[in-house]
């Protein structure tokens, strides 16, 4: 079992930054850690995904996200630049056995936390 808890949602202008904290809790060996996200009425969208400090990104994401973790304080990071209306969702830390990659921290999520909401408007 693994458990998160995502804190550092809020509603940023157009253009602004935000950085998303997930405290992570339980047997995380061999889980590759990451996030999605999910706007009303889209599907999920896998953003980042970080693997012994391998990392991935969606292309919609490359360039302006960054996932990171510190260990130490059981915590992964996904830090956004230049955000963008089209940015919104709720934002979820995930975990998946195994194969990581944006497409699989969705297709094959074994836990997720409960969200955090980011609104970026215009």
């Amino acid at each position: 079992q693994v458990n998160f808890v995502e804190i550092g949602g809020t509603t940023v202008q157009t253009g602004g930054s935000l950085r998303l904290s997930c405290r992570v809790s339980g047997e995380t060996y061999g889980f590759c850690m990451g996030w999605f996200r999910q706007a009303p009425l889209n599907e999920r969208e896998g953003v980042a995904t970080i693997d012994n400090g391998a990392t991935t990104y969606a292309d919609s994401v490359k360039g302006r996200f960054t996932i990171s973790q510190d260990n130490a304080k059981n915590t992964l990071y996904l830090a956004m630049n230049d955000l963008k209306p089209e940015d919104t969702a709720m934002y979820y830390c995930a975990a998946v056995y195994g194969r990581c990659g944006v497409y699989n921290i969705v297709a094959g999520a074994s836990y997720w936390g409960q969200g955090t909401q980011v609104t970026v408007s215009a």
